[in-house]
């Protein structure tokens, strides 16, 4: 599979995380570990995908942060709204198999889905010509 197939099935995959977060505003409803696992997963693929379109293998990893660097390595310009979402790399692992009972939930989750909608949005364009129609 080439890189830019392989970067817009990827982007499919994120937004199926991202159409999920959606649904899991409310913090009565859905706890934070299961919304910023999500939204964690999103961030993920999507810059997975960035690395893919300009032909970067990367590594089997979910650190954010990472692959930001990554991505600065070869000259990409990362806006900060897309590298604040580095926090979420905790949701990936540590807060996804590890019981917090009470964790604070002061995430302004909207804020976070508009993050992640920008930063999906931003690799979408990188694909004009096979970005999935909205």
């Amino acid at each position: 599979m080439g890189d830019l197939e392989h970067a817009r099935l990827t982007l499919q995959a994120a937004r199926k995380d991202l159409k999920a977060l959606a649904v899991m505003t409310d913090p009565h409803t859905v706890d934070l570990e299961i919304f910023g696992f999500h939204a964690q997963q999103a961030a993920e693929k999507a810059l997975k995908a960035w690395l893919c379109v300009i032909g970067v293998e990367y590594p089997r990893i979910h650190d954010l942060e990472a692959l930001c660097i990554m991505l600065e390595e070869r000259k990409q310009d990362i806006p900060s709204a897309f590298r604040r979402l580095d926090y979420l790399t905790y949701f990936a692992v540590e807060f996804r198999y590890t019981a917090f009972g009470d964790l604070r939930d002061d995430v302004d989750r909207q804020q976070v889905i508009r993050d992640v909608t920008q930063l999906l949005e931003h690799v979408e364009r990188m694909l004009p010509s096979i970005a999935p129609p909205r």
